[in-house]
C-alpha cells in the first residue's frame, strides 16, 4: 500500500478508561491528582479524572502505526489542546494525507469527542499532525 495525497487514515476510536490512566500515570510516573483522585476532582468541580496530555499523542502514533504498520517510524509529531477530555468518555482519532512519496507520508490529525451515537461533540486536539517515515528509522527518508 503506497499512501496517497487526500487518502483518508483509518480512524482510531477509543474509550478511556480511569483503569487507563491509572496505568499510564504508573508508566509515566505523572501522578498529579486530577488524573485519579476522585476528591480532588470534586474540590476542582471537575465532572471526573482528566486524561492525561500526552495520551493524545501516543494515540496519534497508534493510528499511524496501524495503518502503516510496523515497520514505519514516526519521525515527527505536533499537536494542540482544544478541549479537556475525561476519564469514561470516548475520542476518535481522524487523519488526511497532504503529502507523500516513497520515503514518507505527511498527516493532518485531530481527535474528536464522540457521544454514544458516534457524533462529534467537540475537539479535544486540533492543529496535529506526522510526518512518518516508511521503512525503517534509518531507512529511506531518514536523511
Amino acid at each position: 500500500m503506497t499512501p496517497r495525497v487526500g487518502d483518508t487514515v483509518p480512524e482510531l476510536t477509543r474509550t478511556i478508561t480511569l483503569t487507563d490512566m491509572v496505568a499510564y500515570a504508573g508508566a509515566t510516573w505523572d501522578w498529579h491528582q486530577m488524573h485519579y483522585d476522585p476528591a480532588f476532582l470534586e474540590r476542582k468541580g471537575l465532572p471526573a479524572a482528566v486524561v492525561d496530555g500526552q495520551v493524545f499523542g501516543a494515540l496519534l502514533v497508534e493510528q499511524l502505526q496501524d495503518w502503516l504498520g510496523p515497520q514505519c517510524f514516526v519521525r515527527k509529531l505536533h499537536f494542540t489542546f482544544k478541549a479537556l477530555v475525561f476519564a469514561g468518555e470516548t475520542i476518535r482519532c481522524e487523519g488526511t494525507v497532504t503529502e507523500a512519496d516513497d520515503t514518507q507520508v505527511v498527516v493532518t490529525q485531530r481527535i474528536v469527542v464522540v457521544g454514544a451515537d458516534g457524533q462529534e461533540t467537540r475537539v479535544a486536539v486540533a492543529k496535529a499532525g506526522a510526518t512518518v517515515l516508511l521503512g525503517r528509522a534509518d531507512g529511506p527518508g531518514a536523511a
